[in-house]
């Protein structure tokens, strides 16, 4: 089986290309023959070594992957050769809330992940692909669309009418605004770029802010609400933006945190938490429940995710420099098999 390693050290230098003994499944095992996987900013962090300095090296990095079963262990009932799949993000987180045993299973660090063409999963690690999905277009969905129904779904509670603010254009923000959209909600969403958010109005945004030349968004963001604020704020950039989405949420309103892009350390007043009885939850992607829901309910809206650009197995280097610059809108994808 041919892999990428992070090897010896951290860095996108020692992203290297190895090979490794093709495996055989054991009891309540699968094989699945990696046809794409996407890239999260939880990747590229990995590779780094920002994410987790102390992970054990070599290891093969990403959690998203989408493929086909070749393969089956014995006691297998969930999934058969042929069988197109996608894995889980925490191989055993099923349903309920998180453990800490699960968030020791979720792949691309601690565990070996998909930027392999072969992996070895148990069963209850892996979820059915919609047909009506392409492999690069499932290969998007185990974390950033996960992440986006568990924030606004699952723990979100989010009904029809709701406001939602959404922070850029990467693949979580896209996912949530599809979601928002498929449960009735309003859509604000944010962006650098003029261009970039032309195309999210054009997927539905009902109103887009440009953070440079506003810079005062959450202001903004009210006046947007007459003066109310939004609903739910899908947070995504930590430190550097936290403060400001407290501030454009109403009343009782919801925050989710989910990425830290522009830090995750930082000194905020908990004085707008407490006397604005906000609510402040954290999104660690979701479990296997959550999974098969999503995927339902883009099989019935026919939901497609949007895909920025898809590399070569080749040049997967090239596909995280890619992800850093920030210039993708939607997923970035490598096609392995």
């Amino acid at each position: 089986m041919n892999v990428y390693e992070i090897r010896g050290a951290f860095g996108l230098d020692n992203l290297v290309r190895a090979e490794r003994p093709d495996p055989t499944p054991g009891p309540f095992q699968v094989r699945v023959r990696v046809k794409a996987t996407s890239l999260n900013s939880r990747d590229l962090m990995m590779v780094e070594g920002r994410y987790n300095p102390r992970q054990k090296l070599p290891l093969v990095p990403n959690s998203d992957g989408a493929g086909v079963v070749d393969a089956v262990g014995p006691g297998v009932t969930r999934v058969k050769p042929g069988d197109r799949v996608m894995t889980l993000f925490a191989q055993a987180w099923q349903s309920g809330g998180p453990t800490k045993g699960a968030a020791a299973t979720t792949l691309g660090g601690p565990l070996d992940g998909a930027l392999s063409d072969t992996m070895l999963l148990h069963e209850d690690g892996v979820v059915l692909t919609p047909r009506y999905l392409t492999d690069v277009e499932a290969a998007t969905l185990p974390c950033a669309a996960v992440t986006a129904w568990s924030a606004l779904v699952t723990q979100g509670h989010l009904q029809a009418g709701d406001t939602v603010l959404l922070q850029g254009t990467g693949g979580v923000s896209l996912f949530a605004l599809q979601i928002a959209l498929m449960h009735g909600a309003h859509v604000i969403i944010t962006s650098s770029r003029d261009d970039k958010l032309e195309r999210a109005l054009k997927l539905g945004a009902h109103e887009g802010i440009n953070y440079t030349t506003t810079p005062d968004w959450e202001k903004a963001a009210r006046t947007l609400t007459g003066g109310v604020g939004v609903d739910h704020v899908v947070e995504v950039g930590g430190a550097g933006t936290f403060e400001r989405s407290l501030k454009a949420v109403r009343v009782g309103g919801t925050v989710s945190l989910i990425g830290v892009l522009s830090g995750g350390a930082g000194a905020v007043s908990l004085v707008p938490i407490l006397m604005q009885n906000l609510r402040v939850q954290g999104v660690f992607v979701g479990h296997r429940q959550s999974f098969e829901a999503l995927t339902r309910a883009f099989a019935l809206h026919d939901v497609h995710p949007v895909v920025d650009r898809v590399f070569p197995f080749t040049e997967a280097r090239a596909a995280f420099e890619h992800l850093k610059s920030g210039a993708h809108f939607g997923k970035v994808v490598i096609q392995v098999g």
